[in-house]
């Protein structure tokens, strides 16, 4: 066994662990210009009646990691073929858009748009989500400093499906999975082995019980919250209950795989020249009026042996991550099923610890 599988290996089993914040199952995976390391541990359903075992294979709610490898890369790709500009407003795209009416696709990448973070949209009353959405207050004047916002996400699902002239679940099947050859990135539900996310819809429903961390605008009365395990089908409510399952902030599932080949795509992207054009992935992966903040993804260091990288990197509240160097050939990512946990820990903290295995590991190949 090699020095990288045995570090990933440790890292996985680490994870595991038991403890209160401890997710049944994990994997994590690492690639280093071409070459690939994927160790996983424990369980993806533990809730079968023979449980079933995590593998490099599993499929997982991607969640929010949804918004970089599904909509971010899309809008990559769009712009790197000329179907459009991030400073273009959104309305020449939506014109039923309810935000300010000078924001760009630029300030929704940047979370700068003033828009309020998150509602429970599917407890409002009608059908359409977005004639929702664009009646909501904004809550931030425009380009005042940034605020994290699935709701600027479903919008940019939205720019997606007007430039590409198809439905989102399609257009990212298009610009995104078919191009970089992913066999099973998708919008759910999905059919294959898919690790479990949660216990129902209980996180949401305390947010809506509490008001916290954002204050709610509707009532749960005599809504049908989900109390089974949740499987093959989207964790996040706003996804599930008021979009069907694919929208611009969350949805999609894959294999660590399917999110390593984006990563690792992009990390070397000056090789498939017809895929990203160059001076439009400078934009996408450099830091804004926020220094942690890029067009989509997030930045921060990688340091190994002294040395200092930018990481573009996304989260997911499933339990999962991933990241890359632009120009660098490093790709890293992990999913768990973290929410399983008694006391889940923050997906932070396991993605430090992944961070901290790759620094190991790009420190064993010096």
């Amino acid at each position: 066994m090699s020095a990288p599988e045995t570090l990933l290996g440790a890292a996985a089993a680490a994870m595991i662990a038991p403890s209160a914040g401890s997710p049944a199952g994990c994997v994590i995976g690492v690639d280093l210009d071409g070459e690939r390391q994927v160790a996983a541990a424990g369980l993806a359903a533990p809730e079968h009646p023979t449980p079933v075992p995590m593998h490099r294979g599993t499929l997982h709610d991607l969640a929010s990691v949804s918004k970089v490898v599904g909509t971010t890369t899309a809008l990559h790709r769009l712009a790197s073929m000329g179907e459009l500009d991030v400073d273009d407003l959104v309305t020449r795209f939506v014109p039923a858009f309810g935000g300010h009416a000078e924001t760009s696709v630029r300030d929704l990448l940047q979370h700068r748009a003033g828009l309020q973070e998150w509602q429970p949209l599917y407890l409002a009353p009608g059908d359409d989500p977005f004639a929702t959405i664009d009646a909501l207050p904004l809550r931030y004047a425009l380009r005042s400093e940034r605020h994290y916002s699935d709701l600027g996400f479903m919008h940019l699902g939205r720019v997606v499906e007007a430039v590409a002239g198809l439905p989102l679940d399609a257009a990212v099947r298009d610009l995104v999975a078919r191009p970089l050859g992913l066999r099973s990135l998708g919008y759910g539900p999905v059919a294959g082995e898919a690790a479990t996310s949660s216990h129902g819809d209980e996180a949401e429903r305390r947010m809506v019980a509490t008001g916290h961390p954002y204050p709610v605008a509707w009532s749960d009365a005599g809504f049908a919250w989900r109390t089974a395990p949740v499987n093959g089908e989207a964790n996040d409510g706003n996804c599930f209950h008021a979009f069907g399952g694919v929208a611009g902030h969350a949805g999609l599932f894959g294999s660590i795989d399917d999110v390593l080949d984006v990563a690792a795509t992009l990390s070397r992207a000056d090789e498939r020249p017809e895929l990203w054009d160059p001076e439009v992935t400078a934009d996408f992966s450099a830091a804004g009026p926020d220094a942690e903040q890029a067009l989509g993804w997030r930045r921060r260091e990688l340091v190994v042996q002294g040395e200092r990288m930018p990481l573009l990197w996304h989260p997911g509240f499933t339990g999962c991550a991933v990241g890359f160097v632009p120009g660098r050939g490093i790709a890293v990512a992990f999913a768990s099923n973290r929410l399983l946990a008694a006391e889940p820990a923050p997906t932070d903290l396991h993605w430090q610890r992944v961070l901290d295995t790759l620094a190991s590991t790009l420190s064993t190949q010096e």
